[in-house]
């Protein structure tokens, strides 16, 4: 009975999210409080909740202070002259061009903001791929390939999803998986190499010149900090280098990071002020999302649903292929992402996939691990709001985005689980 309501409980909370009749964050609080009444354990869901937000506490400061500190130092021009060193680079050859939308697609991603993403690589690059004749439909592959991959950061929604759902620290899941995002955003080059070489077969090369001040940065005057340069430069890299090797709790350095940076570039209490209210809107539904999971989680796995779903589900699968269940989970992780939202995926069936995995002797980390390999297919997705923003921007149909992007999508997403498997993130046979 117990695994009955919580299948029902799933089913619920995924129809309501992808019908729209609710929002995640009501759904994720809704939902469980009334099955768990349902479930007759009333009088402990507030503990329960309680205990699910206090596990989710440390990854919802880490992920807020990730983001505002990215946003300021993409605010004060980091990012700046590799961006501009790269449009400059592409010049008017169609492979050029190709491999430079890549690279700055890949740094402006590293803001975790999608949307931020679309409108400078878009912005910077659409008037050259129209004045060279060349496909746009390229620029949006390549945008939505670099964004999925480097969206795998720990301040990127599907890790803040993926540890949330399963309460495992965050740099666990992310350390690993670095070789992996490596190799795909390797593969997004080679794509990149091979779009831009037969652009350039057709098109050949052209003198061009572009105002790079007026299509690359759309920010307020004032903010940029280019004498500052080398200094956020070196801040950055030891904020990583201290989240990945361990040295700081990962909340810790990014709130440390983001008093450095604010105190150096902005030392105006006002401006200070204003540049984080400024990103504010980025950051809250992230941690209203993450809260809001641990309501859902802590009922979910609290009531013992999720043990009960999961005990129901072992004797569905053949004991001599649950040990495969790392490389499994990681190839269906794309459909899935693909025919729903990703709260309703993370939330919804990875709790219970862990669960079950768990029994043939896989760890909820691995299956976090390939549970996020599934972004380049997520990104073409229907139901997804950026892939209208990216259509809109370009003014193209989302269909034609989808049918010339989906092989590239699908081959990604291949050799990122093959990558992860090689390099031990996923593993191929479980322990």
């Amino acid at each position: 009975m117990l695994a009955l309501i919580g299948f029902g409980m799933i089913a619920t909370f995924m129809v309501l999210i992808m019908t729209r009749r609710l929002s995640a964050v009501a759904a994720l609080i809704l939902v469980p409080i009334i099955f768990g009444l349902l479930a007759g354990h009333g009088a402990g869901l507030g503990d329960m909740a309680i205990k699910g937000i206090i596990a989710l506490a440390p990854t919802a400061a880490a992920l807020v202070f990730a983001i505002l500190f990215f946003s300021l130092m993409t605010d004060a021009g980091l990012f700046d002259p590799l961006i501009r060193a790269a449009v400059r680079y592409a010049k008017g050859d169609p492979l050029r061009v190709t491999l430079a939308t890549t690279t700055v697609a890949t740094l402006v991603s590293l803001d975790g903001d999608g949307a931020t993403t679309a409108i400078v690589t878009i912005g910077a690059f659409l008037p050259i791929y129209r004045k060279l004749g060349m496909n746009p439909l390229i620029l949006a592959v390549l945008l939505g390939s670099c964004n999925s991959i480097i969206n795998m950061t720990p301040w990127g929604g599907p890790m803040a999803r993926a540890a949330s759902a399963l309460n495992v620290p965050i740099l666990d899941i992310f350390v690993p998986l670095i070789p992996t995002m490596v190799i795909g955003i390797a593969g997004t080059y080679l794509i990149a190499w091979w779009l831009g070489a037969r652009e350039r077969k057709r098109l050949g090369v052209v003198e061009l010149e572009t105002d790079l001040d007026s299509t690359l940065f759309d920010r307020p005057e004032g903010v940029e900090r280019p004498k500052l340069f080398w200094v956020n430069l070196a801040l950055t890299l030891a904020l990583l280098a201290c989240a990945i090797l361990g040295l700081l709790p990962l909340p810790i350095a990014f709130m440390i990071g983001l008093a450095v940076a604010a105190l150096i570039n902005y030392p105006n209490v006002g401006l200070q002020r204003d540049r984080i209210l400024a990103h504010a809107g980025n950051a809250l539904p992230v941690v209203l999302l993450v809260f809001s999971a641990g309501i859902f989680t802590g009922i979910f796995e609290g009531t013992g649903m999720v043990g009960a779903m999961a005990r129901s589900l072992i004797g569905l699968i053949p004991a001599e292929q649950g040990a495969f269940l790392g490389p499994v989970i990681g190839l269906t992780s794309g459909v899935f992402t693909f025919i729903m939202s990703t709260d309703a995926y993370y939330f919804g069936i990875v709790p219970v996939v862990a669960e079950t995995a768990g029994h043939f002797g896989l760890a909820p980390v691995e299956v976090a691990r390939a549970a996020m390999m599934g972004g380049t297919l997520h990104a073409l997705s229907p139901l997804i709001a950026p892939i209208y923003l990216v259509a809109g921007l370009m003014k193209v149909e989302v269909s034609d985005l989808q049918r010339f992007g989906l092989p590239f999508a699908i081959a990604l997403h291949l050799l990122m689980v093959v990558a992860a498997v090689l390099t031990g993130a996923i593993p191929l046979i479980a322990s």
